[in-house]
């Protein structure tokens, strides 16, 4: 087979690789991992044991930064980790400094940046961006072509719909006043936003906070209410049959 197999890697029993797989130095792979064609993991990545990783993913890949860039990655980057029993799908970009819990479905297309921390049990679909320093919990759900903005905070059980938008700049990349404000979302537990919805920067949505299809937040959204409309305002609580606590069992 045409692989490039550095020789300080460490691999488990049961690996399975597939065609010009590249696997750079300090690489520790545990046991069963199936590794498809293709596939780039650069220097000192963990992969847990029991990982599915499809055709033409990068994990452990370097930021680029421009000239204009507001914020550099630091010289030195810690390695990638993934935790066992991960599936990961085709073309899908990992970067270094980014951790990721055990039992995670990442698909196809998504991209996950540096200084990002998933933990367990997470569905984040096709396409989905995460962005640098964002914290993820457990059994969360993002789906298709979400968007989450830099310096977000996602807690558990919270579902994100497609073609969800966040943001994290209220000045648009103009005056200097915005580099004393960046900020992301926040979405507390049970926290959930419908389809095309777009949170604005800073904003917090609380435990079992609902944001309706096509909504645009603009302050933050009260525990356990549902909120339409642009601007986003309240329309009633969330039924007790959603809520979260009486849910935890279908999670």
């Amino acid at each position: 087979m045409n692989q490039h197999i550095a020789p300080s890697v460490k691999i488990g029993t049961e690996v399975k690789l597939g065609f010009n797989v590249v696997i750079m130095d300090g690489v520790e792979i545990g046991d069963y991992v199936s590794i498809a064609n293709n596939v780039i993991i650069y220097e000192n990545s963990r992969i847990g044991t029991y990982t599915r990783i499809d055709d033409n993913t990068i994990i452990g890949k370097k930021p680029l930064s421009s000239p204009r860039s507001i914020f550099k990655p630091p010289a030195e980057l810690k390695p990638t980790v993934i935790g066992d029993a991960c599936q990961i799908g085709t073309n899908v970009v990992i970067y270094a400094q980014a951790i990721i819990g055990e039992r995670n479905l990442i698909a196809d297309l998504a991209t996950i940046r540096e200084d990002v921390n998933i933990g367990d049990l997470n569905i984040i679909g096709r396409n989905v961006t995460i962005e640098n320093f964002v914290s993820i919990g457990s059994r969360n759900k993002f789906e298709t072509n979400c968007y989450i903005t830099a310096y977000s905070t996602v807690e558990d059980y919270c579902f994100v719909a497609p073609c969800v938008a966040t943001s994290n700049d209220n000045y648009m990349a103009r005056d200097k006043e915005r580099f004393n404000h960046f900020k992301g979302i926040t979405i507390k537990s049970g926290g959930r936003i419908g389809v095309h919805a777009t949170i604005l920067p800073g904003k917090t949505i609380e435990e079992d906070g609902t944001v309706a299809a096509g909504a645009v937040v603009t302050r933050d959204v009260p525990a356990a209410q549902i909120v339409v409309g642009s601007p986003a305002k309240p329309l009633r609580d969330v039924p007790e049959a959603q809520l979260l606590k009486n849910n935890l069992d279908k999670q």
